[in-house]
């Protein structure tokens, strides 16, 4: 006689089809999760709630917890209402856009077309690599302090201009209202670029070669199968580092911080971030600097919300699953 033997089967929860979870189940996802939920709501949730408390007063440099019970500070929307017709602070906004801007459609093209030339194959393909992404590992605050000493007056930069025959070239790079911000962007390129190079390379590790060699087999030039095949496969990549770049543009702080006198910050390179920092920890207000804060952030995810909206929508679309049925 032959006995079956037949696996215990989960049991399905009504409605939905998925699988019910044990009590066992249910406390180790707990223990495991809870650790890092205390960590967000302590270190991002509560900070973004008590900003937003703290925006609708007039708070004192000497901040005290009685402050906000002094009815006299309460101010409602007039920090806001300063910020956003403060001059200071709508040109900080049109500096994070710009740098927005000119990330996409300068850093974007670069990073592609140098991902496409190491994805073939090539001496010393390693080593560039490498050196590529070498700036991306230094930290934010070595790297500003460093080009900071190249582009001073008799800095690195101009002694090197001046030895080639090049004097007419030198600038003060980091004190001209002129072009100070474009040089930020320089060395914000220089730092980042490794890592759009990176995320691409990756991306190209997902396109069937295959692709590639049927079309070269049908006369397809290499420019050709970049064109109609690689890039258009390679589009949820550059969509995901657009994403990180628009965000990392709008809250970039260190290293104009790091990099740029606060002098030349409040003529041409200020940020929304480095305003905020100026303004709620230096300048003595608060309150202030905790409305900037709270406008970033929405500023911040409103653009999140509407990009995923609009271009992440279709890569996302099969990211999320319903459960079993």
């Amino acid at each position: 006689m032959i006995q079956t033997l037949t696996a215990p089967v989960p049991a399905v929860s009504a409605g939905t089809g998925a699988p019910r979870r044990s009590r066992r189940e249910r406390v180790e996802i707990v223990l495991l999760t809870a650790p890092a939920l205390i960590l967000f709501l302590g270190f991002v949730i509560l900070p973004v709630i008590l900003a937003a408390v703290y925006s609708f007063y007039n708070l004192p440099a000497a901040f005290r917890w009685e402050n906000l019970a002094d009815p006299g500070r309460f101010v409602g929307f007039d920090n806001y209402v300063r910020a956003l017709t403060t001059p200071e602070f709508l040109r900080a906004i049109g500096n994070n856009a710009f740098i927005l801007v000119l990330s996409l459609l300068i850093q974007g093209p670069i990073a592609i077309g140098v991902a496409l030339l190491l994805n073939r194959p090539m001496r010393g393909r390693t080593a560039l690599r490498l050196l590529i992404f070498v700036p991306y590992v230094l930290a934010e605050v070595i790297a500003g302090l460093s080009w900071k000493l190249l582009l001073q007056p008799a800095g690195g930069v101009n002694a090197m201009l001046d030895a080639v025959g090049l004097g007419a070239l030198q600038q003060n790079w980091l004190a001209d209202p002129q072009i100070a911000l474009w040089t930020i962007f320089f060395i914000l390129t220089w730092k980042y670029i490794g890592f759009a190079i990176l995320l691409m390379l990756a991306g190209l590790q997902g396109v069937p070669p295959e692709l590639a060699e049927a079309a070269q087999i049908d006369g397809a030039s290499w420019w050709q199968v970049q064109r109609h095949i690689t890039i258009p496969l390679l589009g949820p990549t550059i969509r995901i580092w657009a994403f990180l770049s628009i965000i990392g543009s709008l809250q970039v702080f260190d290293m104009v911080w790091v990099t740029v006198s606060p002098t030349v910050r409040g003529m041409a390179t200020e940020t929304m971030a480095t305003y905020m920092v100026q303004q709620g920890q230096f300048a003595g207000q608060p309150g202030y600097g905790s409305a900037i804060a709270v406008i970033l952030f929405v500023i911040s995810l409103v653009v999140a919300l509407i990009y995923q909206r609009l271009a992440l929508r279709r890569d996302l679309a099969g990211a999320v699953t319903s459960g079993v049925r």
